[in-house]
């Protein structure tokens, strides 16, 4: 990313509460950022991996249950691609099952974050990613 240019964020979700409840918490963090929706794997694979794209996310939010292309097999396809797979990938997501949570690691997720169910803490978490991936983390140019 140069340094100036607004951060652009992957949020690959399909589920349309979780969307809007996504874009609310980024709008209310002190982060700038531009947000692109994929809403299933398919579609975020091709916001990644397509011939037309010329800027690649600063951060990636990855739901695992995605129609058309599942999200770990985003995650594997994300860090076999010499182009992306340094990219930060937090999974957020409803799933608590330990096998996503290896699965997720060992396909290099960067985080796994369950999406809290109260609405308050589902905001403040979300911020709390922005500010960290955005602002915190020293991300390779």
């Amino acid at each position: 990313m140069l340094l100036n240019e607004t951060p652009l964020i992957l949020l690959v979700e399909d589920n349309p509460d979780d969307e809007k409840l996504t874009l609310r918490a980024m709008r209310q963090s002190d982060v700038p950022n531009i947000i692109v929706v994929a809403r299933d794997g398919e579609e975020a694979l091709n916001h990644l991996h397509g011939d037309h794209v010329k800027r690649l996310p600063a951060l990636i939010l990855l739901d695992l249950k995605l129609p058309k292309v599942g999200g770990l097999e985003v995650l594997e396809q994300i860090r076999a691609n010499e182009r992306t797979k340094n990219l930060p990938v937090v999974v957020l997501t409803s799933s608590d099952e330990e096998r996503d949570v290896a699965q997720s690691y060992n396909l290099g997720a960067n985080s796994y974050i369950r999406k809290p169910v109260d609405f308050d803490e589902f905001i403040d978490t979300v911020r709390q990613l922005g500010l960290y991936w955005l602002v915190f983390n020293r991300a390779m140019d």
